[in-house]
């Protein structure tokens, strides 16, 4: 199977999808009618180490001398966990659910230090699914066997993330440069043959590397170091999230002894080029020329060019639309070996690590773009395009086909609210049955009735960032929302049956210990009121290409700079409060776990602490009022009235009052879970028939709540009197919707 083109995401980053920056290259050179094969070697390094055969080979291979108690423990029960790992593994791959009894019986599993959480993990967790309960023991037997790793075979392992201390903050490039000098490693020794049985088989000419995060990046390294020592011919790429974030000031050449491009921002155009050059062009020499007075064009390239490291941008082509660069494309990637597991009792970090998820961009950028800790400078945020609702759908059912899969990630920095309406109604339009989360900003046009649609149309969770719950800090932050207004987008949510997770933080420049603790309060009535059903702080960290980090000296905060000669995105600060925030990070997290799982309401707050914190500012019941909001009895004209209920059965009988008799109408609806009747004057009611026809998810055009009104009162006089009233509002609660 010969393959010129090669696309490599190396280890490590998710278990249980692939990520998708591979598939979404692959699916725009199917437009070009470019081949190329592409292999998670992540997934593959893990299933070939958790093995039989790789555990046996680890334990084995090596004068293991574990220091701790826990390694000893995990040593002496080699054999245990040798016999098991096949199942264990097979089960997370969901081929053997029987397994599930068995793990959860006890005795099954081999246990060391991680299974010692499971008494305090019971409540937290409640009474699990059989197989919920038998993927989280599977997943602590996992962690165990990391632990071990850690301990005796190599320091820099990790499930999600490999040797990531060398890709963080990594101004100089000694480190990672002395690192690769080492002799390779367990791990990389699998890693590596992996690699060599693919390019034997495939023979390929040029290999990219998409590197997303710190963690990856170590790995692409000692990859392209084995592949220039072995295979010279091969031109080796690299793109993808890392570069694009970190190396934009990349000046030191030792990185291309390891490799021949690095490309930043979208990579259709640069690697298209790439291929261009590579693959269909012989390979050239010195400056890189094509013929007199001409140079081979290339897009936001670094290269090395007469033994200096330069930066080349010269191709005159625009970059591709976001309509033109087709459907991911997830062959070749081992999409029936992927591994679900549940790590912590988080309900949003449960969808990232349990089932598997295609992953898909509604829109390019973030339609925001204004959040002043964000690197809103870089292409990926500033470059706003969204993408056609049918275009969008038209991919999920690509998609489908493709991986059998109907689960959706939506990837986006910030989901648009009026493309994600109008891609519910595509789904609802299509007939689709498919599952969907992504993340969003919590802004006012969320109503109740788009939550109601988007639900409908299978979304199950949003995310989104509250950060600094505190409306000073909220507004230097130049987040565009209020705690007020989150706590009502969130309710709308949340009364929808969709799950509410929120990005939380602490440490904004000029955050005082009080705004912390009135945040930690605010963020205490959120879940106790129940709007909010996961969240996660986070400490504030400045970075290069962010408002705060290009403008420090406005938000309060001293930088502490280094000569850039590799990575630039985190940067270190003082900042000028001389608050340590750090400090605050254990109570914040303790209290946040408690808080998601029902517990501590009634806690005083200086309860998470060991140090004295003041009493909060924030009155007890600010959430409770801020949600005391009454019934609008006002629309837009413009607003679209849209019916997303079925067909309901209508009967006709007569009323008798005070000796007059009525005509009437009996309109009786099956919704999935319960039955509605409402009763209205016989013509009102034929009327309404007509109407919930007319304004259906069917048909092609919508009506306005004008158009609705005018319609009305061609026939009947008080429309608000109508449209307000009991009758109608119970048609809300079904599926009558005003967008």
């Amino acid at each position: 199977m010969l393959k010129n083109l090669l696309l490599i995401t190396p280890p490590f980053t998710q278990l249980n999808t692939p990520y998708p920056a591979t598939a979404y290259i692959k699916g725009f050179l199917n437009t070009k009618n470019i081949e190329a094969f592409q292999m998670d070697l992540g997934i593959e390094v893990i299933l070939e180490l958790f093995s039989k055969e790789g555990l046996t080979s680890m334990f084995q291979s090596y004068n293991l001398q574990p220091i701790t108690q826990n390694g000893q423990r995990i040593f002496a029960l080699q054999n245990e966990y040798v016999s098991t790992i096949d199942s264990v593994i097979s089960f997370l791959q969901g081929k053997q659910p029987t397994l599930a009894r068995q793990i959860c019986a006890g005795n099954f599993l081999p246990e060391a230090s991680r299974f010692e959480q499971l008494d305090e993990m019971d409540y937290a967790f409640g009474i699990m699914g059989l197989q919920d309960k038998a993927k989280h023991l599977a997943t602590l037997y996992l962690e165990d066997l990391s632990d071990f790793i850690v301990e005796c075979i190599d320091e820099n392992f990790g499930f999600s993330r490999y040797a990531e201390r060398l890709g963080r903050s990594a101004n100089s490039f000694d480190e990672l440069y002395n690192e690769l000098q080492l002799e390779t490693t367990f791990i990389d020794k699998i890693t590596l043959q992996i690699l060599k049985n693919s390019i034997e088989k495939m023979q390929p000419k040029l290999i990219c590397f998409s590197v997303p995060f710190p963690g990856n990046l170590y790995s692409a390294f000692r990859c392209a170091q084995f592949i220039k020592a072995n295979f010279p011919a091969i031109k080796i790429a690299m793109g993808g999230g890392f570069p694009n974030t970190e190396l934009r000031e990349l000046k030191d050449k030792r990185v291309f002894e390891f490799f021949d491009f690095i490309s930043l921002d979208d990579g259709e155009l640069p690697l298209q080029l790439l291929i261009d050059y590579c693959l269909n062009s012989p390979p050239l020499e010195g400056c890189l020329k094509v013929g007199v007075g001409s140079e081979v064009p290339f897009k936001r390239t670094f290269l090395l060019e007469n033994n200096e490291v330069v930066y080349k941008n010269n191709s005159t082509k625009p970059d591709y639309k976001q309509s033109e660069v087709g459907t991911p494309d997830y062959s070749d990637l081992l999409l029936d070996k992927y591994i679900s597991v549940i790590e912590i009792a988080n309900p949003m970090h449960s969808l990232w690590s349990d089932g598997r998820w295609n992953k898909l961009t509604m829109a390019h950028g973030c339609y925001w773009g204004k959040c002043t800790f964000c690197d809103i400078s870089l292409d990926y945020i500033k470059l706003y395009e969204p993408i056609a609702a049918k275009i969008l759908v038209d991919r999920m059912e690509q998609l489908i086909a493709q991986t059998g899969e109907n689960g959706f990630h939506f990837v986006d920095e910030a989901a648009p609210p009026a493309l994600m309406r109008e891609v519910a109604l595509e789904i609802l339009r299509r007939n689709l049955s498919v599952t969907w989360w992504t993340n969003i900003r919590f802004e006012k046009s969320f109503t109740s009735d788009l939550c109601y649609l988007l639900k409908a149309s299978g979304c199950i969770a949003v995310s989104g960032g509250l950060e600094v719950a505190s409306d000073r800090l909220l507004k230097l932050i130049k987040k565009g929302v209020t705690v007020e207004q989150v706590a009502q987008v969130t309710k709308h949510f949340t009364e929808s049956g969709i799950m509410v997770h929120s990005y939380l933080m602490y440490g904004f420049p000029t955050q005082t210990i009080q705004e912390t603790i009135d945040s930690l309060e605010m963020v205490r009535q959120l879940f106790e009121i129940g709007v909010l059903q996961s969240g996660f702080w986070h400490q504030f960290a400045m970075t290069a290409h962010s408002p705060v980090g290009m403008f420090s000296e406005e938000f309060g905060v001293i930088p502490h700079q280094n000569e850039i000669t590799f990575a630039n995105n985190d940067i270190s600060f003082t900042d000028k409060t001389g608050i340590n925030h750090e400090q605050f990070s254990f109570g914040l997290k303790k209290s946040l776990f408690n808080f998601m799982h029902g517990i501590g309401f009634d806690f005083p707050l200086q309860e998470w602490f060991d140090f004295k914190i003041p009493k909060t500012q924030i009155p007890a019941d600010y959430i409770f009022n801020s949600l005391e909001t009454t019934a609008s009895f006002q629309t837009k004209p413009t607003s679209k009235i849209i019916w997303i209920g079925g067909k309901p059965l209508l009967s006709f009988y007569t009323k008798s009052k005070k000796k007059q008799t009525y005509e009437m109408a009996k309109l009786t609806f099956h919704a999935k879970t319960r039955i509605s009747e409402i009763s209205l004057e016989r013509e009102k009611g034929i009327w309404l028939v007509e109407l919930l026809q007319k304004i259906s998810i069917d048909q092609p055009l919508s009506l306005t709540f004008a158009q609705v009104k005018a319609d009305f009162e061609t026939q009947f006089e008080d429309f608000e009197l109508f449209w307000y009233s009991k009758s109608i509002n119970s048609l809300k609660e079904i599926g009558l919707l005003v967008l």
